[in-house]
């Protein structure tokens, strides 16, 4: 014959066994819990953080050869949004645009050239502003056209680097301020391109009377 040994359980026991059991209980909530608002923090600041990059900075692709050798097609940019809230395009800037009279849907990527109020002309294979001839070492080859324009307020000129080779002002005529998009201001792929867009200056420009 098999003997069974009967355990007795005092209340106080029990009690205790009751009180440790709902102390689990809590603590599992409490995980749970912490778990929850973390991933809820975590959402919430993924959001906040996608919605300002997304108002203050665009992503773009180069979708043709018009500004080779500079940038070339099938590589993307980071573009600043604000970067002209305080001032405007400086010369030599390489903005984004929506280009003038909906000629496309898809924005242009252009070199700023002429401010307002200058007089920009294209001869001899050659930019003048105001009578200066720029120096353009990041061009693809001399312009073969010739162009003449007096640009006024909130009017830029923008030529796309493979100067023959761009829909650019020569083409379409100048662009109004208001048609600007952003500053390009970093290249992230290919990864081998990696880097800061650079700012070409004009100090033949700087030193005019």
């Amino acid at each position: 014959m098999a003997w069974i040994k009967q355990t007795t359980i005092s209340g106080a026991e029990a009690d205790a066994l009751t009180t440790d059991g709902m102390v689990d209980q809590s603590e599992g909530r409490v995980t749970v819990w912490a778990w929850f608002r973390d991933l809820l923090e975590t959402l919430v600041l993924a959001v906040i953080i996608f919605l300002v990059v997304n108002t203050f900075t665009g992503r773009y692709e180069v979708q043709s050869i018009s500004m080779e050798p500079t940038l070339r097609e099938g590589q993307y940019l980071i573009v600043s949004k604000i970067a002209y809230w305080f001032h405007g395009p400086e010369r030599g800037d390489i903005i984004v645009l929506d280009p003038p009279n909906e000629r496309s849907e898809i924005p242009y990527i252009k070199r700023v050239i002429g401010l307002p109020g200058e007089k920009v002309e294209v001869r001899d294979g050659r930019v003048w502003v105001n009578g200066i001839a720029l120096n353009e070492p990041y061009i693809s080859g001399p312009p073969t056209y010739n162009e003449n324009r007096i640009l006024g307020d909130n009017e830029y000129l923008v030529l796309g680097d493979n100067r023959n080779n761009s829909s650019d002002s020569h083409i379409w005529g100048v662009l109004p301020r208001e048609n600007i998009i952003g500053k390009s201001i970093f290249r992230y792929w290919p990864p081998e391109k990696w880097g800061l867009i650079p700012h070409y200056t004009f100090p033949e420009l700087e030193v005019a009377p």
